[in-house]
């Protein structure tokens, strides 16, 4: 009988499932906070209009989106900053992680930890960036001769240090140029 046991069970998936959704939609919060800043508060952006769209397509409550414009907007705004790290994965994979945060110093410490716990290394700027170009909707794509063959080991190996990017509250978005 689960009778006893059925309200526990759903509790700790739905506590599962919303800190899932709690860290999208506080990625895409600072997102927005950041777009709506370099916009100079003007909603009619392209970047702004971007970032609520990308923020609408993966269910973010529309409250949620007037509360980061509404952040972003007013006086007590945080200093959000919008920065991009480069380094080399397993078998030699260019990666560039973006991140959004106010503290520049720990999520820099941040990303250097978690290349070199898992086999990566990290780089200066532009070491990486060179072999990729920005698509339509500014996103980081490999250049033609530019993707990494890698070996199924080293493949699981690129997951894993993706996956721990990935995990981390002010990365938004990571890019590799894996085949």
């Amino acid at each position: 009988m689960s009778g006893h046991n059925k309200w526990s069970k759903i509790k700790h998936k739905k506590a599962v499932t919303d800190a899932a959704k709690g860290k999208v939609y506080s990625k895409f919060n600072k997102l927005i906070q950041v777009a709506v800043k370099d916009a100079g508060g003007n909603l009619d952006s392209p970047s702004v209009v971007s970032a609520i769209e990308r923020a609408k397509a993966e269910n973010v409550p529309k409250d949620n989106i007037d509360r980061a414009i509404k952040k972003a907007t007013g006086s007590d705004a945080k200093a959000l900053q919008e920065v991009m790290y480069e380094g080399f994965g397993p078998g030699g994979v260019g990666i560039i992680i973006k991140a959004i945060t106010d503290n520049r110093n720990r999520i820099v410490t941040e990303v250097k930890t978690i290349f070199t716990k898992n086999g990566g290394s990290f780089a200066a700027s532009g070491a990486v960036s060179w072999g990729f170009a920005k698509d339509d909707n500014l996103d980081w794509i490999p250049t033609d001769g530019t993707e990494v063959e890698i070996s199924d080991s080293d493949s699981e190996k690129l997951e894993k240090l993706v996956d721990l990017f990935e995990e981390n509250d002010d990365v938004t978005d990571v890019y590799v140029n894996a085949a």
